[in-house]
């Protein structure tokens, strides 16, 4: 729960990560709102880019 809202209250988004092969739980989220705020605070896209090409 990052917001502390209860997300049994909410239509809830879980997310997991794999750590050594492993599915690890990183958190419930009350929505994707709140997900998208924890990206953002965690600074977890940072560094994170596509390789693009205009061919």
């Amino acid at each position: 729960m990052y917001c502390g809202s209860d997300v049994s209250c909410h239509d809830p988004v879980f997310v997991e990560e794999a750590a050594d092969g492993e599915r690890v739980s990183v958190g419930g989220f009350c929505n994707y709102a709140c997900l998208s705020a924890y990206i953002e605070d965690e600074e977890l896209t940072t560094g994170a880019s596509c390789e693009w090409s205009p061919t």
